[in-house]
């Protein structure tokens, strides 16, 4: 079915905070709009809009044909507890509750009671199951992980979800994508936690879809690879606005309307400054022309009073003239100065020559060997680690840090060895402890006001500071652990996918950070502009559990 979702006049937000509003989107067959903006500007909230998962606050969301089938994929994977693979997918795709609802409506229809409404709403139920491609998942999605290369070893009805590794999920999510049925599909942070491989596969898929494409990226290849509009939603400037042509085509656009919007802001108020000097000018002569009546002709009262009222009059005039021109002026607003995140990390004094050292080290973990490994990091050594998904990489991180023992061989971690670290998980910011309190047991050296002032900087303020850690987005984790960084002295840098959830200023100052850090550096990403961005000295490659060097 060929589908058109229109959003006309949306407002979107809560009712204590308006993110965007008077927002208009139309989303055709073929098109691929990306959704750009800063953390918070209220992008996911945007797609569960789309995908009437949330009541815009004003406006109205259409589907046409009204029975359209529309798929929100959320940007985390929802794992579950005690749910496979299979379950999964069925859930992501919209066949889970095609299922139920149809299960539902035949127990209706199978009253003896039931109103001649029953068949119609069975009928109904029916059509969306088919057209969800229930029937036939189990097969597709088989075939679809196979195709994926994510062989775990049983089968999707058995596999829990909990058990995969986050590149492992990745996968899944982009099976499900490719077994849905969707006829416009929102898509929240797809790239996150696909490796090269996947990502090329994603690119493929959204570019083979009927169907249009809402989608939420910070991954600045896959936008300019994937998409035909670009929509921003502007934080500072409480604005929203479509831009026509790829993601490329919008970074020039965009600069060349901001350079405009300030250019126009300036001459503004280089003519009303103007004007006002000059209308200041008229009053002070006015002034001084009746003092200097007065003075010539100090005897006489006639001429005094009718030379003061002259001139007076005259230069009241010129100044009601002038204000009158400063009224006529067609007023432009002072462009809002946009928050950006700046920040430095940490230094810490130098570690010894040699940071870590891997000698025929091995690690067993199931039917997963990582090893044979000799390797070594010296002090200040800028390291490039990639690799497929499952290939060992985070494995390789730990081994190298002492957080696992080998099975055989040996590991060393060298002296004065101050580690900053940011994991897939954010690990460190989890729980359902408040957010500054968490921060204060990780520094337990900084001061309450301190720490608040700090996350401040990274755009965590109060309503975030107080809020329990797994309230917060994915994102507002990440800045937080980002502000950990700064915070801790560090003399090795281990970063394990740091732009997953990192909204697109943020990436570039965590590359200009990067570029003036002076300790070792273990950098492990599928960004492929970081990896083009970021200088390094080598470049380690990991897969089916071997590291070579390239």
């Amino acid at each position: 079915m060929t589908a058109t979702l229109v959003a006309k006049d949306v407002t979107g937000g809560y009712a204590h905070r308006v993110l965007f509003d008077r927002l208009d989107l139309t989303v055709a067959p073929g098109d691929v709009v990306g959704v750009v903006g800063a953390n918070g500007a209220g992008k996911t909230t945007l797609l569960r809009i789309l995908a009437g998962d949330l009541a815009p606050l004003e406006g109205t969301v259409s589907r046409a044909p009204a029975d359209a089938f529309v798929g929100w994929l959320p940007q985390e994977h929802q794992r579950v507890p005690g749910e496979t693979v299979g379950q999964y997918v069925a859930r992501r795709t919209g066949c889970a509750a095609a299922t139920v609802a149809m299960d539902a409506a035949a127990d209706a229809l199978a009253d003896p009671g039931a109103p001649a409404a029953a068949a119609d709403r069975y009928a109904a139920a029916l059509d969306h199951w088919l057209a969800t491609g229930a029937p036939d998942l189990d097969e597709r999605l088989s075939g679809a992980l196979a195709d994926l290369g994510l062989d775990t070893g049983t089968a999707p009805g058995e596999t829990l979800m909990t058990e995969l590794s986050g590149g492992q999920a990745g996968r899944v999510g982009l099976a499900a994508l490719l077994c849905s049925r969707f006829d416009v599909v929102l898509l929240d942070e797809p790239t996150n936690d696909l490796d090269l491989d996947g990502l090329a596969r994603l690119e493929e898929v959204v570019r083979g879809m009927r169907g249009g494409v809402v989608l939420v990226s910070h991954d600045r290849e896959f936008l300019s690879r994937s998409v035909t509009r670009v929509l921003e939603l502007d934080l500072a400037q409480h604005t929203n606005t479509v831009f026509g042509g790829g993601y490329d085509s919008y970074l020039e656009e965009r600069e060349v309307a901001r350079r405009h919007r300030r250019e126009e802001y300036e001459e503004y108020a280089d003519r009303k400054s103007d004007l006002v000097a000059r209308a200041r000018t008229q009053r002070e002569w006015s002034s001084q022309g009746v003092r200097n009546a007065i003075r010539k002709a100090p005897d006489n009262d006639k001429i005094r009073k009718r030379a003061a009222s002259e001139s007076s009059e005259k230069q009241a005039q010129k100044v009601r003239q002038m204000e009158s021109r400063i009224a006529r002026l067609e007023e432009v607003a002072e462009p809002r100065k946009e928050w950006v995140l700046e920040f430095t990390i940490g230094a810490a004094p130098r570690s010894s020559s040699v940071v870590a050292t891997l000698n025929e080290a091995v690690v067993q973990q199931g039917d997963f060997t990582l090893g044979p490994v000799s390797i070594q990091v010296n002090a200040g050594e800028r390291i490039q680690i990639t690799g497929p998904n499952g290939a060992g990489k985070s494995t390789l991180l730990r081994l190298l840090l002492g957080q696992i023992a080998p099975d055989a061989g040996t590991a060393h971690l060298g002296a004065n060895v101050a580690v900053g670290e940011i994991d897939q998980s954010r690990g460190l910011f989890t729980g359902d402890r408040q957010l500054a309190a968490r921060f204060e047991e990780l520094m337990p050296d900084m001061t309450t006001a301190d720490v608040r002032t700090l996350l401040a900087k990274f755009g965590l303020r109060a309503d975030h500071v107080d809020r329990p850690v797994d309230g917060l987005s994915p994102g507002e984790r990440t800045r937080a652990a980002l502000a950990l960084l700064q915070a801790r002295g560090t003399n090795v840098l281990v970063l394990d996918e740091p732009t997953n959830h990192l909204d697109l200023p943020a990436i570039e100052q965590l590359e200009s950070a990067l570029a003036s850090y002076d300790g070792a550096l273990l950098l492990v990403t599928h960004d492929r502009r970081m990896l083009a961005t970021v200088d390094v000295d080598r470049r380690w490659h990991v897969e089916d559990g071997r590291v070579s060097e390239l």
